[in-house]
């Protein structure tokens, strides 16, 4: 008989809690973000043991003291892991939650506006307290875009409070889900989700401005709302000036700039039908849809031709995407963070002196401070100088949390050149 002693069984060490199931440890700079306002948890900060959850399921996140942090749902395609919906622990997300997030989403605009406009951002995800999702108001239609799986529980909750609140004449859904590597899946038209359908082209007013929209397309319904300061900012500056518009897409900035005295107007763009919607979006507003002079092509191509020809203009106006593929630009691929610098260079260079620079970025991965260091050696590679004399930001309606700094991802400014 075996008489050798038994090993001493071993106790859970104190400062090391049992994580439960559905339940996430955060590391201690994570845990204070949190803890701080940011609403996301991305993948690596889980650690390298895979959570094994359908998405969409309540995560409890602790810190390294087994204090509860806050809750979220799980996405399990996204670098975005966790999305944080409560820092309470008596906080539920269920369908009561959304209502009433809804609810005080909507009297905060009210409050703001009186009257709720044509065109209102209604939720704006993490500044709403409703991660991964937007809320658009075109009239009375309502676009809704979801950035996650992991919202997907919510929806017949959000669709119930929308529709008691708003009582809009129909509700589309867009899924804007993006995989681990970044990618968005091919688009498809916007689902009508409740209600009737929309017209193909809808009117909306942005101040005594008429623009026309789509609200089934499956990307932009052609109206960038987070733009509105930028466009009444043009309408302020162009009287007098000759406008070039970059990347002019439905030609909403250059409707602000005709509206506001611009002597002429050149709108440039690689997509026909965009410079189409432009001419329509022009006749709405009650103007000549062929005042503006709308070329097909690629910017840098095109401000290249115009400094071979010494075309110069008193405004340039640039609002480039965020990326754009080698196909779609005929030549090398597009990234802000790389070549934004590039690009103001480039504008200098048809920019009459003293004339003015508007530019524009709508990219998070590019902070406040990158995208000024970007105008700077823009203006160093055109061998002048750039001064700041406007800034916008984003409208009341797009409201933001503290500690969330990827929430107000919208630089626009606008730059006298020496």
């Amino acid at each position: 008989m075996d008489k050798s002693p038994r090993p001493p069984r071993r106790r859970p060490l104190r400062d090391a809690p049992i994580v439960r199931r559905n339940t996430v440890r955060l590391p201690v700079d994570v845990a204070r973000h949190i803890r701080a306002g940011h609403p996301w948890v991305f993948r690596e900060a889980l650690g390298p043991r895979p959570l094994v959850v359908e998405p969409g399921t309540v995560i409890d996140l602790i810190d390294v003291d087994g204090e509860l942090v806050g809750k979220g749902l799980y996405d399990a395609d996204s670098v975005i892991a966790v999305r944080v919906f409560t820092r309470r622990a008596q906080g539920v997300i269920d369908a009561a939650m959304v209502a009433e997030r809804v609810r005080t989403a909507v009297a905060l605009r009210r409050r703001i506006f009186g009257e709720l406009m044509e065109t209102t951002r209604l939720i704006n995800a993490e500044g709403d307290g409703l991660s991964g999702i937007v809320v658009d108001k075109y009239q009375d239609y309502l676009v809704v875009q979801l950035y996650s799986s992991a919202v997907m529980p919510l929806r017949d909750g959000l669709y119930h409070a929308l529709m008691d609140q708003l009582a809009p004449k129909g509700i589309y859904e867009q899924r804007r889900f993006r995989s681990l590597a970044g990618e968005a899946p091919r688009q498809a038209a916007a689902e009508l989700v409740r209600g009737v359908p929309a017209p193909v082209e809808l009117e909306v007013a942005e101040d005594d401005l008429k623009f026309i929209v789509d609200v089934t397309a499956p990307l932009s319904t052609g109206l960038f709302m987070d733009l509105r300061e930028g466009r009444r900012a043009v309408r302020q500056w162009a009287r007098g000036r000759s406008v070039l518009n970059l990347f002019s897409y439905t030609g909403a900035i250059s409707v602000a700039a005709h509206a506001g005295g611009a002597t002429s107007i050149c709108a440039v763009d690689v997509a026909a039908k965009a410079h189409a919607r432009a001419r329509r979006n022009f006749a709405a507003s009650g103007f000549d849809p062929e005042k503006p002079e709308l070329i097909v092509g690629d910017a840098l191509k095109v401000l290249a031709r115009f400094v071979e020809r010494k075309r110069t203009f008193d405004m340039v106006v640039i609002d480039p995407p965020a990326f754009a593929s080698a196909a779609a630009r005929g030549g090398k691929p597009w990234s802000a963070t790389r070549d934004y610098s590039e690009l103001v260079g480039a504008c200098i260079e048809v920019l009459a002196p003293q004339g003015l620079l508007v530019a524009a970025s709508s990219t998070h991965k590019l902070n406040a401070l990158e995208y000024e260091q970007a105008l700077a050696e823009g203006a160093l590679l055109a061998q002048t100088q750039l001064r700041i004399i406007d800034r916008r930001g984003l409208p009341a309606d797009f409201p933001t949390v503290p500690g969330f700094p990827e929430g107000n991802y919208l630089k626009f400014v606008i730059a006298a050149r020496s």
